[in-house]
């Protein structure tokens, strides 16, 4: 990879479609649009000023062949999304002319881009931070208004321009700590040991204020895992319906019609959810069965919250017992279905087994109680709140661990200034915790790091 290239790559999605992108950038993107764009015209693609669309067709330059007819777009440096030349294709949206096109620029002098390279070119052309450039990706993936609004906030520089004060605050206290290095033998005070502290505690709270939004940046990023749990024909596909609002599984009145796990996402009031109806457990023979019987269980353990269902209208069974022991945890639901029917297990009846745990009666059948489940489901995945926090969240796992890391620098550098121990511990700390900031936004990042956050981006962005 060199930045000398001039790469291309299709922007779009595969497949039919209105408009389809060929994009290309570096400097040879507009010789090579001068190569195989023709305009009515008769204007060369080199004289058409930036940041224009300009109508034309794509010939093939040996045989003279009609490919496409486009629009061309025109973003010359550095006003690019790159920060170089890029012109952008815009053709018919089948797989033949976005193909061919982009066959034309390669043989024109373009290599094929590999994956997130346009958006690494933005980075390391200054227009865009690391932080910046991983929330493009973020923002790609976005499956709800909540994810979106957070990824265009990372986007837009807030968390750099906080990580940004911090690692400014802090140089500031190295400086003054590694003046006290370099001028032992002055008679000066370079440094109030009382104010450092009182800065790097303050510099501390910014840190575990940061890190403190994690939990909801985790959910925002990967989703709430939510499973489903409880014996058979007790309601579990018909409930995975409901908040679905779809016939996503099988609902029968015969016991075991869901034999293997289903997952679906699903945007719960702006959260994102995988919600997970799990097979009936149960005492069976079937072989088939019994395997989906294990993965139900495999979530006891791996699921964010278990929704654990019971039939209202009939007395808890030893299958009912066996399952409320298991998840006599804090991250469960009950869920007492069927409360249309003549009701035998009440709430009373559950909490004897589970007091800590909430309770949501419903009559899935008819919709009863859905809305209250809903409610109790964000609550409990928001440890009690009514939203995600406001303000920068951290979403990204690389972000909290390299914050993770500045703090316990930091932590040392601090227990050694209340010790007033050597100032050049104290400044390796320092220097350790800064550098971890730097991560970050990549003032500071290996070549290795930068390939793998890239490869996690298609090609054509």
């Amino acid at each position: 990879m060199s930045l000398s290239d001039t790469i291309a790559a299709i922007a779009t999605p595969r497949g039919e479609g209105g408009i389809g992108i060929v994009r290309v950038s570096g400097a040879l993107a507009v010789p090579i649009a001068c190569k195989i764009f023709r305009s009515p015209r008769h204007i060369s693609p080199a004289q058409f000023s930036t940041h224009t669309l300009n109508y034309g067709r794509v010939v093939n330059p040996v045989s003279n062949a009609v490919i496409d007819e486009v629009m061309l777009g025109i973003m010359l440096a550095p006003k690019s999304y790159t920060a170089e030349d890029v012109v952008e294709f815009n053709c018919h949206g089948g797989v033949i002319p976005l193909q061919q096109v982009l066959e034309l620029t390669l043989r024109a002098g373009a290599r094929l881009a590999e994956p997130g390279e346009f958006t690494k070119r933005a980075f390391l052309n200054d227009r865009l931070d690391l932080a910046q450039a991983e929330a493009v990706v973020d923002l790609i993936q976005s499956q709800t208004e909540l994810n979106f609004r957070v990824a265009m906030d990372l986007l837009s520089g807030k968390l750099s321009q906080e990580v940004n004060a911090l690692s400014d605050r802090l140089a500031d206290l190295l400086a003054e700590v590694e003046a006290s290095i370099d001028f032992p033998d002055e008679d000066l005070d370079f440094i109030d040991l009382a104010a450092a502290r009182k800065s790097a505690e303050a510099i501390l709270n910014g840190l575990n204020r940061l890190m403190a939004t994690a939990p909801d940046g985790k959910i925002l990023r990967e989703g709430a895992r939510v499973a489903i749990l409880g014996k058979p024909n007790v309601g579990k596909s018909s409930l995975l319906n409901a908040l679905l609002q779809q016939e996503r599984a099988i609902v029968t009145e015969i016991p075991g019609t869901t034999r293997d796990t289903i997952e679906e996402p699903l945007n719960l009031r702006g959260i994102p959810l995988k919600l997970i109806d799990t097979a009936g457990i149960h005492q069976t023979e079937d072989v088939v069965e019994r395997q989906g019987i294990v993965r139900s269980k495999s979530y006891l353990d791996g699921a964010d919250l278990l929704l654990v269902m019971f039939d209202a209208s009939q007395p808890l069974t030893e299958a009912d017992r066996q399952l409320l022991d298991a998840v006599n945890r804090s991250n469960a639901i009950f869920i007492l279905n069927k409360v249309d029917l003549p009701v035998v297990t009440t709430i009373a009846t559950l909490q004897t087994y589970a007091p800590q745990n909430s309770v949501v009666k419903t009559s899935v059948l008819y919709g009863d109680g859905i809305e209250d489940l809903k409610t109790a489901v964000l609550k409990e995945i928001l440890k009690g709140r009514e939203t995600i926090s406001e303000g920068v969240i951290v979403t990204n796992i690389r972000h909290y661990e390299a914050l993770r890391r500045a703090k316990i620098a930091l932590e040392q550098a601090r227990d050694s200034l209340f010790q007033a121990q050597s100032h050049d511990l104290i400044a390796v700390d320092l220097r350790t915790s800064l550098d971890c900031l730097g991560e970050i936004v990549g003032k500071i990042t290996a070549e290795d790091i930068l390939d793998r956050i890239f490869s996690q981006f298609c090609i054509g962005k």
